[in-house]
């Protein structure tokens, strides 16, 4: 007996077989729990951040921001909530940690339009589709007036502040001579820091092209030896009117008189030669005072372009209208009276200018 009891507490207990008990039950409940409660917390988070991040931003007009070289995106995104431009920049910058965007978003001037979202805005800065600017040269300007204008413009690095017509050309680094004329009038769109240089050495080369295109598909027999002869004639037209329909007319009469070695006898070159004397009141003194750019008292066309000349301008010189009209003047209405003889031209003359 005692043996057998003996050998009974020696003998090795064999484990009862595993069994979920209570307390195990309540933790897996706790961390099933737990997970559930995470992952609708993540999911509320994900939808809200994607319902933030397209919804409009605060804006309450079109504004620009810069990302500046070196800029951190958070401090960016911090800018931009300081100035009430964006409503969650921790949020913003998050989500472009995440994504991976913060790293390649590019420095730059941005615009900010009314109802640009932050996703939107974020996609901006990734394809660095930087804020535009414009600037506009009119046909008939000066280059004394074109430099004014781009001297306003404060979004251009200036370089051309003490350059004039006789220096302008040698400062652009392009053939030196007299810059009158040689710079296609339109509209040119830049970034910010785009010097005046190279937008002059833009409609530099537009001129260049627009000129040398016509040029090549001019009327024949025409009284002008070179593009820039032609040029020359195209400003005078530009000065001369602003109507459509007269400008070939115009250019009719200039081209018969040069070939019939009659002078050009027109105003606006008379008044470019007196400079910033001219006090808009054209006189017969002014007419009499012998300039390289009188057209009453010499012969031929004047040394350079006076204006600016837009493609119609170059048209209309480069295709005159058929006719034999020598002589124009203005009704004063816009429009031109054209006569062949001088007698007409005179009756003209008395009927629109005089009375």
């Amino acid at each position: 007996m005692r043996s057998a009891a003996l050998a009974e507490r020696t003998a090795p207990r064999k484990s009862p077989p595993f069994h979920y008990n209570g307390r195990v039950t309540a933790y897996l409940k706790l961390l099933l729990f737990l997970l559930v409660g995470l992952g609708l917390t993540v999911g509320a988070l994900v939808a809200y951040t994607m319902h933030w991040n397209g919804q409009p931003l605060p804006l309450q007009e079109d504004t620009r921001v810069e990302l500046r070289p070196g800029q951190s995106f958070a401090a960016f995104a911090e800018t931009l909530g300081d100035a009430g431009y964006l409503s969650r920049p921790s949020l913003w910058t998050m989500l472009a940690r995440v994504t991976g965007a913060a790293r390649r978003v590019q420095a730059g001037e941005y615009w900010l339009r009314v109802g640009d979202t932050p996703a939107v805005l974020l996609d901006r800065l990734l394809r660095g589709e930087v804020a535009v600017y414009e600037v506009t040269l009119l046909e008939g300007w000066t280059v004394r007036r074109a430099l004014s204008e781009l001297a306003a413009q404060e979004t251009l690095t200036h370089e051309l502040q003490s350059v004039n017509e006789s220096t302008l050309l040698g400062v652009l680094g392009l053939p030196e001579g007299h810059a009158e004329g040689l710079f296609f009038p339109d509209t040119y769109r830049f970034e910010r820091g785009t010097t005046d240089s190279e937008i002059l050495r833009r409609a530099y080369r537009k001129l260049q092209d627009e000129l040398a295109v016509r040029w090549e598909g001019r009327d024949a027999g025409l009284p002008y030896q070179t593009p820039y002869e032609a040029l020359i004639v195209a400003s005078l037209i530009e000065k001369e009117t602003g109507r459509e329909e007269d400008r070939a007319s115009i250019a009719q009469v200039f081209a018969t008189r040069l070939r019939k070695g009659m002078r050009l006898q027109t105003d606006p070159s008379v008044i470019y030669g007196i400079g910033e004397g001219f006090d808009g009141d054209l006189t017969r003194a002014h007419l009499k005072t012998d300039t390289p750019y009188n057209t009453y008292t010499r012969s031929g066309l004047p040394p350079t372009p006076i204006a600016l000349a837009g493609a119609r301008s170059l048209d209309a010189a480069l295709h005159p209208a058929a006719g034999d009209f020598l002589y124009f003047v203005s009704r004063g209405d816009g429009t031109s009276h054209f006569s062949v003889s001088l007698e007409e031209h005179e009756a003209a003359v008395r009927r629109y200018q005089l009375q």
